[in-house]
C-alpha cells in the first residue's frame, strides 16, 4: 500500500465498511483525517454543534442499520458530543464515534483540552479505546465497527491521538468482520408458542434494534394469524403500520389508560426486541418488580438484557426480526382471542380522537391533519417535550423507517434528525415537531439544513414555556412556577433569516395554507404554532391539574 498518514489509513478503512458519509465539527486535533475523508471521496455533512453533529450521526444509524459515524475534537467537542451517544446507548443505534485527542508525548499532563476519554466515555459507549500505534488504525476501526453491530448495537468510541494520527506508516487494509448470524432453534420457537397457545390474556410487544420493513410485515403476518394485539415500544410506533386491526396503541410517555390497565391485565407478555425499561413500564408501575408478574416470553439480541428487571419464563438472546422471521410461519392451536383483540383495537381507535382544548390552535387536530395528509412514507422526528404526546397519540404511522425520535428522552434531537433523514431520503418529505424550548436546544442546525441543502418542515409548537416542567409543577407544586417561562425568538423569521421559508399561525384554519406554502417552497421551513399555554397535555388543562393537586 506504500506509506500512507493516519489520516489517510482511517478514511480508507471507513471507505470498506461502506461509509458514505459522516458528521463533524472540525478541529485542529484530527486535521489529517479532515485530508483523509477529502482524498476518499467521503461526504463530510458539517453541523453548529457537536451535540447536533452526534445525534445527526445517530439517525443515520436508525436510517441505515449501519453505524452513523461523527468525527468530534477533544475536550469541548468530546463533551458536547455526550448527548448524541447517549441517545445512541439508550437506543440501541450503531454508532462509531472518533475523537481528537492531545499529541502522545503531552498525555497525562492536563495538557490543552486533555480528557480521559476511557473514564469519560466508558458508562456511554460500548467499547472506548486509544489508538496508540498508526499501523493499528485498520485493526481498531474493525473491531469499533463490528462492536457497534454485534449482539445489541450502540455507539463506540475511538481516541485518536493528533501526532498518532499525522504520522505514516505501511499498512494493509483490513476487510470488515462478518457478524455472527443469529441461530433461532425450533425449540426455542417451540417453546415459545407453546406458552403463548396457554394464555388467556396475551399481548405482544414491538421494539428494540435491528428491525426493517420486512421484520415489520413479519410482525403483522403474525399477529394477524394468531390474532393477538400488538402494542409498540417507546417512540418503535413505526414496526408496525398503524391501521393494522391487530395493533393496540404504545406503551410509552402518554400512555392510553385503557392500553395500561390491559398490560397490567394481560397475563403473558411477548416481548420482541424491546427493553422493559422505565417508559415502557410506566415507571416501573404497569408491571411490579417485587410483585408475581405475567408470563414472560422475552426476545433480545443482548442476553445480559433478558430477565434483568423482570424473570422471563422464556428466554431468547436473538434480534426480534429473526425469531419473527420464524413466528411469522407458525399457526396458533385455536383461534386465537379475537374478542381480547378487538377490545385492545376499540381502546386505540378511542384514544386517537382529539380531547377538547383551549386555543385557536389544536396541536392534536394539526398532527391529525397531517397524519391524514402526507405521504405514507413521510418521515416524521421529534424530540422531547410534552409536545411529543400530541405526536405519539394522533399521527399514525404506516410503514417501518418512518418514526425518528429518542428513547432517551433527549431534547433537541428532532432537527438534528431531520437533517440527517433530509440528506438520506431526499426525495421525502421530512416533518419535525418541536416544541418551542426544545428547538432551541439544537435550533442552529438550521444553518447545517440550509448548508447541505436538506429541506426539512419544522413545526414548532410554541407555548413559552418548558411544558413538561410546568406540568409537573402543577401537579406536585401546584400555584409555585419556578425555571420554565420562556421568552421566545420569531421562529418564522428565524428560518427565514437562514434562506428558508417561515410562517405564524395562529388560528388552525390556517394551517393546510401555510403547510402547502412550506411544501411548495422547496427548502427548510419553520411553521409556528401559537399554542394556549393551558393546554398542556392531550387530555388536560394546567389549570386542571393544578386544581386536582390542590384537592
Amino acid at each position: 500500500m506504500g506509506m500512507r498518514h493516519g489520516g489517510t489509513i482511517l478514511a480508507e478503512q471507513l471507505k470498506r465498511h461502506g461509509v458514505e458519509r459522516v458528521f463533524s465539527i472540525p478541529g485542529e486535533s484530527f486535521l489529517a483525517a479532515l485530508d483523509g475523508l477529502y482524498g476518499a471521496g467521503i461526504g463530510n455533512t458539517v453541523a453548529r454543534h457537536e451535540g447536533g453533529a452526534a445525534m445527526m450521526a445517530e439517525a443515520w444509524g436508525k436510517l441505515t442499520g449501519r453505524p452513523g459515524v461523527v468525527f468530534v475534537t477533544r475536550g469541548p467537542g468530546a463533551t458536547n458530543a455526550a448527548s448524541g451517544i447517549h441517545v445512541a446507548r439508550q437506543d440501541s443505534t450503531p454508532m462509531v464515534v472518533f475523537v481528537g485527542q492531545v499529541p502522545r508525548r503531552n498525555r497525562d499532563r492536563e495538557a490543552f483540552q486533555e480528557v480521559d476519554f476511557r473514564a469519560f466515555f466508558g458508562p456511554l459507549a460500548k467499547w472506548v479505546a486509544e489508538i496508540d500505534d498508526t499501523a493499528r488504525l485498520p485493526e481498531y476501526i474493525a473491531r469499533a465497527f463490528h462492536a457497534a453491530q454485534a449482539g445489541r448495537p450502540g455507539p463506540v468510541v475511538l481516541s485518536l491521538p493528533e501526532d498518532m494520527l499525522s504520522a505514516r506508516a505501511e499498512v494493509p487494509d483490513r476487510a470488515p468482520a462478518a457478524l455472527p448470524l443469529p441461530g433461532v432453534t425450533d425449540a426455542q420457537i417451540a417453546a415459545l408458542t407453546d406458552r403463548l397457545a396457554a394464555a388467556a390474556r396475551p399481548l405482544t410487544i414491538a421494539g428494540g434494534p435491528g428491525w426493517s420493513q420486512r421484520a415489520a410485515e413479519d410482525l403483522a403476518r403474525f399477529a394477524e394469524c394468531w390474532d393477538v394485539p400488538v402494542a409498540a415500544a417507546f417512540r418503535r410506533q413505526d414496526y408496525m403500520d398503524n391501521r393494522h386491526p391487530c395493533y393496540a396503541g404504545d406503551v410509552s410517555v402518554g400512555l392510553n389508560p385503557a392500553l395500561g390497565q390491559r398490560v397490567r391485565a394481560a397475563d403473558c407478555l411477548l416481548v420482541l426486541g424491546a427493553r422493559l425499561s422505565d417508559p415502557v413500564t410506566d415507571g416501573y408501575r404497569l408491571i411490579d418488580p417485587a410483585a408475581p408478574a405475567p408470563v414472560l416470553l422475552q426476545v433480545h439480541p443482548d442476553p445480559d438484557m433478558i430477565g434483568r428487571v423482570y424473570p422471563a419464563a422464556v428466554a431468547i438472546a436473538a434480534p426480534a426480526p429473526a425469531v419473527l422471521a420464524r413466528l411469522a410461519e407458525t399457526a396458533p392451536p385455536g383461534s386465537g382471542w379475537p374478542g381480547w383483540r378487538a377490545a385492545a383495537r376499540a381502546d386505540y381507535e378511542a384514544w386517537q380522537r382529539p380531547a377538547a382544548l383551549p386555543g385557536a390552535v389544536h396541536l392534536g387536530r394539526v398532527v391529525e391533519w397531517l397524519s391524514e395528509h402526507l405521504p405514507e412514507d413521510a418521515i416524521v422526528t421529534n424530540g422531547a417535550g410534552n409536545y411529543a404526546a400530541f405526536v405519539h397519540r394522533h399521527f399514525r404511522y404506516k410503514r417501518f423507517g418512518t418514526q425518528l425520535a429518542p428513547t432517551s428522552g433527549s431534547m433537541g434531537y428532532g432537527l438534528p434528525a431531520a437533517i440527517a433523514a433530509g440528506l438520506r431520503h431526499p426525495g421525502r418529505v421530512v416533518i419535525c415537531f418541536a416544541g418551542d424550548g426544545c428547538f432551541q436546544m439544537t435550533g442552529n442546525e438550521l444553518a447545517t439544513a440550509r448548508q447541505a441543502g436538506a429541506a426539512p418542515i419544522v413545526i414548532v409548537a410554541n407555548n413559552r414555556m418548558y411544558g413538561t416542567i410546568r406540568m409537573h409543577q402543577a401537579r406536585n407544586y401546584p400555584g409555585r412556577i419556578s425555571g420554565t417561562e420562556l421568552v421566545n425568538p420569531d421562529f418564522a423569521a428565524l428560518a427565514r433569516a437562514h434562506g428558508g421559508f417561515g410562517v405564524r399561525v395562529t388560528d388552525e384554519a390556517d394551517f393546510p395554507g401555510a403547510f402547502a406554502q412550506a411544501r411548495a417552497a422547496g427548502t427548510l421551513a419553520v411553521i409556528e404554532l401559537v399554542l394556549d399555554p393551558e393546554a398542556i397535555a392531550t387530555g388536560a388543562t394546567l389549570a386542571a391539574i393544578e386544581a386536582q393537586a390542590a384537592g
